[in-house]
């Protein structure tokens, strides 16, 4: 197990030569996320009995000036915010760094869901989520509220995020996330013809499913607002204790139905509000609390679009 200071200095000698671009999903690609024990109960094609995933938004550096934050949001016009700007700069300084090192420490792999603008600001930072393994998927250019978007400016605004994630991580994102799940009527259309196979803006089911997009087939990888860091504790509705009693309730009656049925979890943290340490040592008792029990795997979510494309027996919509 490697921690980040060890890993930065043996990335410096590796260069590029770890980036593995996603435009090409196989089954064969993804070895790294072992099952407890295959042994068990499955509706899941690799054996798994219940499917994890566990998403980790980059998003700070790349809000608008005066965004939403946890201070009071009376600013005058004309002047900047500028303690809740040093509030979203903790998300790339230290949220996500403290994060990846969770992350190494429990043998897990993620989905990073990237805001174009956030990571021309930060290029070294979303190579090393690619570098380290994870998965960098689409969350647009920035914060703009594209569900207003008329087809052409929608399109290129998805595209430009896209372009800037590849340019800077070499990863080609398959998987979209609009801001606050918000996409638009078009979305969907402009995703397929864009060459994304999966989006997430998604709450209707705990399992994967297929829709007709264009005449051909596209994968829904359900998401979460249940077991969601933005929503419950920066919402200032749950303590981080309180957040591990949610998601373990949860997982607990998942992995129960995941006995005749397949079942996908979700959990969702944001580089500000996850990587805070009572959030990380709360997500260390969760995924140690996981872990112990047979046929979980965690998977990103690419992996688990695959595995949907593949299974003649997934619902299709």
């Amino acid at each position: 197990m490697k921690d980040r200071r060890t890993f930065l200095k043996q990335a410096s000698l590796v260069g590029l030569a770890g980036l593995l671009p996603a435009t090409t999903l196989l089954a064969s690609d993804f070895k790294t996320n072992t099952l407890v024990n295959e042994n068990s109960a499955t509706k899941w094609a690799d054996g798994s009995r219940l499917v994890v995933s566990l998403s980790m938004q980059f998003e700070a550096g790349g809000q608008p000036v005066n965004a939403e934050s946890p201070f009071p949001q009376n600013m005058q016009k004309g002047f900047t915010d500028l303690p809740g700007e040093t509030w979203y700069q903790y998300g790339y300084k230290e949220g996500i760094p403290r994060m990846l090192d969770n992350w190494d420490k429990f043998g897990v792999k993620v989905t990073s869901h990237m805001v174009g603008s956030a990571v021309l600001k930060n290029p070294g930072l979303a190579k090393e989520i690619v570098e380290r393994g994870h998965e960098a998927a689409a969350h647009g250019m920035d914060w703009a509220t594209q569900y207003t978007m008329p087809y052409e400016t929608e399109k290129q605004f998805i595209k430009d995020g896209a372009d800037a994630i590849k340019k800077v991580t070499g990863f080609q994102p398959v998987g979209y996330n609009a801001n606050w799940l918000r996409r638009g009527t078009n979305t969907l259309d402009i995703l397929q013809e864009l060459g994304f196979k999966y989006h997430i803006d998604d709450l209707s089911r705990d399992e994967p499913f297929l829709l007709k997009v264009k005449g051909k087939d596209f994968a829904v990888i359900p998401y979460t607002i249940r077991c969601n860091d933005i929503v419950l504790i920066e919402g200032k509705n749950f303590s981080a204790d309180q957040f591990v009693r949610q998601v373990i309730l949860e997982f607990d009656q998942l992995y129960k139905e995941s006995e005749k049925k397949r079942r996908q979890m979700s959990i969702s943290f944001h580089d500000r509000i996850g990587g805070t340490p009572q959030m990380v040592a709360a997500t260390t008792e969760i995924l140690s609390y996981i872990q112990k029990h047979k046929g979980v795997s965690f998977k990103r979510k690419d992996e688990i679009a695959q595995m949907a494309y593949e299974d003649k027996s997934i619902i299709r919509e």
